[in-house]
């Protein structure tokens, strides 16, 4: 991507948005397997001087839960591919000059970031999850990139900005299971989620979560779920998993369970 755009990018709010910048459809690729991307923002212009949709259709197809923005120039040779893609799917651009304008780009990319895969795990749960305050639940949203095998009370409590004790007695007071349960489930609901992409291999689903070992990831799966990462993968979908999470462990009886 241009110089100029990045920046503007990189500019709108570094607090929230860090950016992996690639120069190749490849190297796109090993970014969005192996790190914590939560969204793409493409040119179709990437790697030559002829604009195409090769590129980006590889992704859609890749990763379908990755949501894509096509951020690019507007000139006679994108105008087909851009129908192109919007016969693929790609339903959101935003046009150099004309609509990135620090507001519209940064409204662009937020609603783009309300597709995610971790922004549905956590609107799945979002009845469950509801009364809990919001700085737990944007916590709980914060700790789905965690280092895998050290996703602690303690961490939680800390992004939330509350003490420990704090933290632990909303989740007791709501009849929840403990603050470590409930990061340990989300985090599989995800890590369910990305292993649906066809792109993704279970190694690299690990990776992403930052589990320093695949088999503890498929330990955890096979407690949850009572299946292997490639059992899931082709026999639960979304809503199944969410189902099969919310029975066994936020049902009434299992709040009336850990309330008492």
């Amino acid at each position: 991507m241009p110089a100029e755009r990045l920046f503007r990018l990189r500019s709108l709010d570094p607090d929230r948005f860090v950016w992996e910048v690639v120069a190749t459809w490849p190297e796109a690729v090993e970014a969005i397997r192996g790190l914590p991307v939560e969204m793409a923002v493409v040119d179709p212009l990437l790697g030559g001087q002829t604009p195409r949709t090769h590129g980006i259709g590889r992704l859609r197809q890749f990763f379908p839960s990755l949501p894509l923005l096509v951020y690019t120039e507007l000139a006679p040779a994108t105008a087909g591919v851009l129908l192109e893609l919007g016969r693929a799917g790609i339903r959101r651009v935003v046009v150099h000059r004309f609509e990135d304008a620090p507001g519209a780009l940064r409204k662009a990319l937020l609603a783009e970031l309300e597709q995610s895969a971790s922004q549905q795990v956590i609107q799945g749960l979002g009845d469950i999850l509801r009364e809990l305050p919001t700085e737990i639940r944007a916590a709980l949203e914060a700790m789905l990139h965690a280092p895998g095998d050290g996703i602690t009370v303690t961490a939680l409590a800390d992004r939330a900005r509350l003490t420990r004790r704090t933290c632990e007695r909303w989740f007791t007071k709501l009849g929840l299971p403990s603050p470590r349960v409930v990061m340990v489930l989300t985090r599989l609901l995800y890590a369910h989620r990305l292993l649906l992409d066809p792109g993704y291999t279970v190694e690299d689903v690990s990776l992403k979560l930052g589990y320093s070992k695949t088999k503890t990831l498929q330990m955890h799966l096979r407690a949850v779920f009572g299946l292997t990462a490639g059992e899931l993968r082709v026999s639960m979908s979304v809503d199944d998993a969410l189902a099969t999470v919310t029975q066994r462990y936020f049902t009434p009886a299992r709040r009336a369970a850990v309330a008492s």
